[in-house]
């Protein structure tokens, strides 16, 4: 279950669409509650008129539904739970987004539960909208009905709710359209509320009050939380064209209740009366009920659960509706030793009748399994069986190039296999036109074939990914560095991703360790290289993992640090703007901080548990939290923190802030009654006019001319709700979506570009990353011109361990970006690190070593100049002994095949502090260091040389640090006879 962020929790009740009313296009976002006192107005210019765009990753959500429509074809429609309904357009073989335009106040509606294509008028089509039937969704459920293929609806709104992230959400579709008479439509509520029926193409809706049992099967009836105890109640409903003349109500009409005693009705005078279906089976629930119009063959998937998560036992059943005859034709029967799963995902290749397929509900281990009969059911063949166990001998390859992130990083014991086929295969559709080609929904994605029948012929069928432009995750942080990769992302149920190219899908999520839901994430605003994400995953299945990671080499790769006890979920996480330390808030544990990557968690002194943690941009030793209506603030690198004296913030809901890049002490936070500016530090705020609610603010690219960064907020600013920008530190604003792009939900993350000017990413929930360039200064793609070259560094300030480089800047005629300085290292020279201005501390240098560096400039589109001229400096003479002389021991801490990870203590055994040291070992079996953190290293062959970093290089008389690193091995692992130390 993906429960919807709570930051919309606090969010406005705002004016949408009406009953029967226009709600895309025409709707108007209005104002929320006015929850401060102050009321000057607030300059708003002319909101603009922007493209946005997905940053793609393909997928990421559950696809409960997906819908052929039965005259036309390649007109399909998929429904998810959270994320809204699609159309699929056959000419970019891409799905697009119809829902984009409910607002905050409608945001339920994201939630489908079910979806009817219209089988008369192709033009219609209709969704059952609502998320949760208990009080997390303010809203009653609405149809939402359109005339053009989902391009504007009208809604009416029921006197119920509906659950589109309910229990149940797979069964169906409980929406459906009289194929004789259009006008007339059905659905199937949940709680109680029985069936309903509208004979105006969906604009009014009466209860039928002569259908008997609105269904009584929940998963838990006595849950709580008011959750499992959802009844699905009437779930799916099925027509008999053949029983009616085209222009008069269908007579014969079939009913899927939630029912295990009683599960199948029918009525064979167009809804009038109902009776139970006679002899049908009893024991579990139909899924789906899917009616052979040729032979007037109804067919059945059953389950002993409401799914979609679980489902033991069940049976597929065939009814002659001529005879009255049920035929159980399970491909495993219920009652047999081999069962251990249910039915759903029920389809009939309506080209061939009599082959039909269904899927298992649910085989989690070791996989879904397909089933296919091409003769009604009475023998099946499986798209995988057994060999010679662990194989798996299978009917089918699958080609995941397009979205390679689908292994999600595992190497699972055969006969589990990655990618998995499926799971949570409720929807699994053959298209009505081509019996070669079938859609299915699983947990992450929808998958497809387009060679369906050489299943039958004894080939392999090929499926892929059949997702592109469907995005559904929910987006819980997002960063947008000033090097690197322009965007990294924090993302529930999948993770998270490095996108270095915002379309195209990134290869892999982040791994080692794989969080399940990635809750923080932060970056080192003077090394953004070095980064740090916290998140959840189920302890029980890791207990060896960690909640926290780190990267130094922007996000590319990833090491676990260690965590304080009792962490269950990550919290928030934040990075010194040196990367030399950290804090982090874990959820339901105290704020802990740490000196280098986790090595050691303190306790932090004077902020509750729970708190947000946020650190300052320009000075490394402040860290900000906020909770319950108090902003704190910590000087000494997040050991301890002080409550400030600033008042008048918000005192409950989700409250989000930022620290603004550049400029020391200046803060910006957004909460339920406002948005709110500090300059010093926290000590106070001052609450921005015309804002009467906010849910996040981000910064990027100042405007030309300006010299303080674009401030981005999601909030209601004089009386208009959505996404804004402002120049002027908040004197004006633009709105820079519009009423066609309000997405729900949005707002839980929110980040401007540092390097490009008016971009802003702005983070769903169930509807993936969007962003627009608001600002049109974009790079054009053509520019290829280099920045000039850089000139030739000078050396100075130099010590025994370091030294600073500066140099004449680049020129560039879209503006250079940063400078990366590079030593020369034979054959491979190596990156010491990025710069924004013409001067770079080169750190944790040898003793009394030549060392040579050059310079190479970039600009906004990417372009390397030529490198600079290289400049050779030689360091000074180190101390050794009496005041300042220095130790190494060196320890194996964790090891597995072909690889391990080595700690290194430093410790000063002289009567003086040092500011520097260097620790030198040769490796006697050829291994190779991968990572190394708390310092910087350099590795000739099996020689390794190691420098302290910037924040651990000074030790007091008798103080000690320590470094670590990962290394790769290829057979023994041999400890180094010698490992030295020169103190600086």
């Amino acid at each position: 279950m993906r429960r919807r962020l709570f930051s919309v929790l606090a969010a406005a009740a705002v004016t949408c669409a009406a009953v029967g009313t226009a709600a895309t296009g025409a709707t108007a976002s209005a104002a929320g509650p006015a929850t401060s006192s102050v009321t000057a107005p607030v300059t708003l210019a002319a909101a603009e008129t922007n493209e946005w765009k997905n940053v793609r990753i393909d997928g990421g959500g559950f696809v409960p539904g997906i819908i052929f429509n039965q005259k036309e074809k390649n007109l399909v429609y998929a429904r998810t739970d959270i994320g809204g309904a699609y159309r699929w357009d056959q000419s970019t073989r891409s799905w697009i987004p119809l829902l984009d335009w409910v607002g905050w106040d409608k945001w339920g509606y994201n939630g489908v539960v079910s979806l009817a294509t219209d089988p008369v008028d192709p033009d219609r089509v209709y969704v059952a909208a609502g998320m949760y039937t208990n009080d997390w969704d303010p809203n009653k459920g609405a149809i939402l009905r359109s005339a053009d293929r989902g391009k504007t609806w009208k809604a009416t709104e029921l006197p119920f709710k509906l659950g589109g992230n309910m229990p149940g959400r797979g069964m169906g579709e409980r929406l459906a359209v009289d194929p004789n008479d259009n006008k007339v439509l059905y659905l199937g509520a949940p709680d109680g509320n029985g069936l309903w029926r509208s004979t105006d193409s969906g604009a009014t809706w009466a209860e039928v009050a002569s259908f008997p049992n609105p269904g009584d099967y929940a998963q838990d009836p006595d849950d709580p939380n008011g959750y499992l105890d959802h009844r699905p109640g009437v779930v799916w409903v099925t027509f008999d064209p053949a029983s009616s003349p085209a222009g008069t109500a269908t007579k014969k009409i079939y009913v899927g209740v939630a029912d295990k005693e009683n599960t199948v009705y029918s009525s064979s005078d167009a809804g009038a009366t109902w009776t139970r279906v006679a002899g049908q089976p009893t024991g579990y629930i139909a899924h789906k009920g899917v009616l052979d119009h040729t032979s007037g063959t109804l067919y059945i998937a059953t389950s002993d659960t409401g799914g979609p998560y679980d489902g033991a036992k069940g049976d597929v059943w065939k009814l002659d509706t001529k005879s009255g005859a049920w035929t159980r034709i399970s491909p495993v029967p219920s009652d047999s030793q081999d069962a251990y799963y249910g039915y759903s995902g029920l389809t009939i290749d309506r080209q061939n009748p009599g082959t039909i397929m269904v899927a298992t509900q649910i085989s989690w281990w070791p996989d879904v399994i397909f089933f296919r009969s091409t003769d009604g059911g009475a023998t099946w063949t499986r798209i995988w069986d057994w060999g010679s166990y662990p194989e798996r001998t299978k009917r089918y390859t699958m080609d995941i190039s397009s979205a390679p992130w689908l292994t999600f990083g595992t190497n699972p014991q055969p006969p589990e296999e990655t990618p998995k086929l499926g799971w949570m295969t409720e929807s699994l559709e053959i298209d009505p036109f081509d019996s070669d080609r079938m859609m299915y929904g699983t947990g992450a994605t929808i998958y497809g074939t387009e060679d369906l029948t050489k299943w039958d012929d004894g080939g392999k069928i090929t499926i892929k990914p059949m997702v592109r432009g469907l995005e559904e995750t929910a987006v819980l942080d997002l960063i947008s560095p000033p090097s690197g990769a322009p965007l990294v992302s924090a993302l529930g149920d999948i993770a998270g991703f490095r996108h270095t190219d915002l379309d195209k899908v990134p290869a892999m999520m982040f791994t080692a360790p794989n969080f399940t839901s990635t809750t923080s994430l932060d970056y080192a605003e003077t090394s953004p290289d070095i980064m740090v994400r916290a998140g959840n995953f189920t302890d029980a299945d890791r207990p060896n993992d960690s909640h926290v990671a780190f990267s130094t080499d922007g996000g590319a790769n990833w090491f676990q640090g260690g965590e304080p006890g009792g962490i269950n979920e990550g919290g928030t996480v934040a990075a010194a703007a040196d990367g030399s330390r950290f804090v982090w808030a874990p959820k339901g544990v105290a704020v802990h901080h740490s000196v280098g990557f986790g090595n050691g968690w303190t306790a932090s002194t004077g902020i509750p548990a729970g708190a947000v943690v946020e650190s300052d941009r320009v000075n490394a030793r402040k860290f900000y939290g906020f909770a319950a209506g108090r902003f704190y603030a910590s000087t000494d690198g997040g050991a301890t923190f002080t409550a400030t004296a600033a008042t008048g913030l918000p005192a409950e809901g989700n409250v989000k802030f930022k620290a603004v890049p550049g400029r020391e002490g200046h803060i910006w936070l957004a909460g339920e009654n406002g948005l709110f500016r500090s300059t010093d530090g926290g000590a106070s705020f001052t609450k921005l006019s015309g804002i009467t609610e906010a849910v996040n603010v981000g910064f990027g690219k100042a405007a030309e001319g300006r010299t303080h960064q674009a401030v981005y907020t999601v909030a209601t600013i004089g009386g208009v709700t959505g996404v804004f920008r402002s120049d002027d530190t908040g004197a004006t604003w633009v709105r820079v979506n519009d009423d066609r792009h309000q997405y729900g939900n949005m707002g839980e993350a929110l980040t401007g570009d540092p390097r490009v000017y008016g971009r802003v990413y702005l983070g769903t929930n169930g509807r993936g990353i969007v962003y627009a360039d608001t600002g049109g200064d974009t790079p054009p793609p053509d520019d290829t011109t280099a920045p000039s070259k850089p000139g030739k560094p000078a050396a100075s300030a130099i010590t025994s361990t370091g030294a600073t480089l500066t140099w004449a800047a680049s020129t560039d005629e879209t503006g250079v970006e940063g400078y990366d300085v590079y030593r020369e290292a034979g054959a491979t020279d190596v990156k010491a690190g990025s710069a924004s201005t013409t001067s770079f501390a080169l750190t944790g240098l040898a003793a009394d070593t030549s060392y040579t560096y050059y310079v190479v400039a970039r600009d906004a589109a990417g372009n390397a100049s030529a490198p600079s001229d290289p400049v050779t400096f030689k360091t000074a003479t180190g101390g050794g002994n009496g005041e300042g002389g220095c130790t190494a021991a060196y320890r194996v801490a964790n090891s597995w095949p072909g690889g391990f990870q080595g700690e290194v203590t430093v410790k000063n055994t002289g009567t003086a502090a040092i500011s520097g040291w260097t620790v030198k070992w040769t490796f006697p079996d050829g291994q190779k260091i991968t990572q190394l953190w708390s310092g910087e290293h350099t590795q000739t062959g099996a020689d390794v040389t190691v420098g302290n970093a910037s924040w651990n290089g000074r030790l007091n008389a008798g103080a000690s640090t320590s470094f670590g690193f990962g290394a790769s091995r290829s057979g023994a692992n041999g400890v180094p006879a010698t490992v030295t130390c020169t103190a600086g």
